[in-house]
């Protein structure tokens, strides 16, 4: 079960360990992004199978390039990164169109187990 994942997170520290997770368990890191203006620039030009959106980024929040994404692919699979605290923006994503979301500090379990429920 081979998925292209677009890792986006304005922490290089948090793209690194989700990376980590991600590919020690065989999903194939496409790309990576800081903001959300390059989640949805890589997400038109590489298609990948799902993507990972840190909520709070500068330029564009994951819940814009969210919404953005969605409009440019209505089956677009999106995940929501989010600190401890922000219910109310997971809520906010849930209603715009995510899939899932996972809490950092990450536990690499709830990241396969989001992945994998959402790419089926």
């Amino acid at each position: 079960m081979a998925g292209r994942i677009l890792v986006v997170d304005d922490a290089a520290f948090m793209r690194m360990m989700l990376k980590d997770i991600l590919t020690k368990n065989g999903f194939e890191v496409c790309a990576e992004g800081a903001n959300g203006n390059e989640a949805v620039a890589k997400y038109e030009e590489l298609k990948p199978d799902l993507v990972t959106l840190d909520i709070t980024m500068p330029e564009m929040d994951g819940i814009n390039a969210l919404k953005k994404i969605k409009s440019l692919d209505p089956n677009c699979k999106v995940i929501m990164c989010s600190a401890m605290g922000q219910q109310s923006m997971v809520i906010d994503a849930i209603q715009a169109g995510a899939k899932d979301f996972i809490v950092k500090p990450f536990q690499p379990d709830r990241v396969i187990e989001a992945i994998k429920k959402a790419i089926g």
